[in-house]
């Protein structure tokens, strides 16, 4: 296919991304130098440059706005299961379909042993309660703290994990760290550009944020944080099926 072609795909694409929320790119905030927007030129070029993209396409048909700012969590990992076709809870707006919505997605009795939905709602969650919710679901899920890893171990996994099909990354990181505003957030990547040293962040925040492309020394800082609900570093979490 030549370039040409692709890019008009691409820019189709975010076209329909843009839809499907909305529009809420429009709005959002500015951006630091050291992170380019996937909605503009050089943010599709490194896509479509990328070697690392298996998790672009899936997340992007399922791309969600979170439903209040505590959300993210929820949001993202919504995103991850359906683009693994895991087996949903009802959803009373799509009976008789199957689907997982940040409405449904604790009706599953289990998760409260975990955290419940108001404590989400109040303060979000850690990184070992998003593993937790997730592992609920039938998933094969492996979470690793910034602290226990390093960065080069980290950009070798995720960069590998980009590569494969049904194997996804979720990554909990302090905002300020990569030069936004400014506490912790969750969110899946999406592709990883070798030649740029870049991942790129599907930003479930949508009415805050676009999708980032972002260094991977300052991802690295950023989920080498401490949350002090846990008292442990932010980090990484990989989810895959069983």
């Amino acid at each position: 296919m030549k370039i040409t072609s692709i890019k008009t795909s691409i820019k189709f694409l975010l076209f329909g991304i843009c839809l499907t929320g909305s529009n809420v790119f429009a709005q959002t905030l500015p951006l630091t130098p050291n992170l380019i927007g996937f909605d503009t030129p050089e943010g599709e070029t490194l896509l479509i440059s990328s070697q690392a993209k298996n998790d672009f396409f899936p997340l992007s048909t399922q791309f969600v706005t979170q439903n209040n700012q505590a959300y993210c969590g929820v949001a993202s990992m919504i995103m991850v299961l359906n683009s693994l076709k895991i087996t949903a809870p009802e959803a009373p707006q799509y009976k008789p379909f199957r689907f997982f919505t940040q409405d449904n997605f604790f009706s599953n009795q289990k998760t409260k042993n975990i955290v419940s939905p108001e404590v989400v709602s109040r303060q979000g969650m850690t990184l070992d309660e998003l593993g937790g919710l997730l592992g609920i679901y039938n998933v094969k899920v492996k979470v690793y703290h910034a602290g226990d890893t390093n960065l080069e171990e980290f950009r070798k996994l995720a960069a590998e994990n980009l590569k494969q099909p049904n194997n996804f990354v979720i990554i909990n990181y302090l905002r300020k760290e990569i030069g936004q505003e400014r506490g912790g957030h969750i969110s899946p990547l999406a592709a990883y550009n070798q030649l740029t040293d870049r991942f790129l962040i599907m930003d479930v925040s949508r009415y805050k944020y676009p999708p980032v492309w972002v260094k991977t020394a300052d991802l690295w800082k950023a989920m080498n944080t401490v949350d002090t609900t846990s008292g442990k570093t932010r980090g990484f979490v990989f989810v895959s099926r069983e």
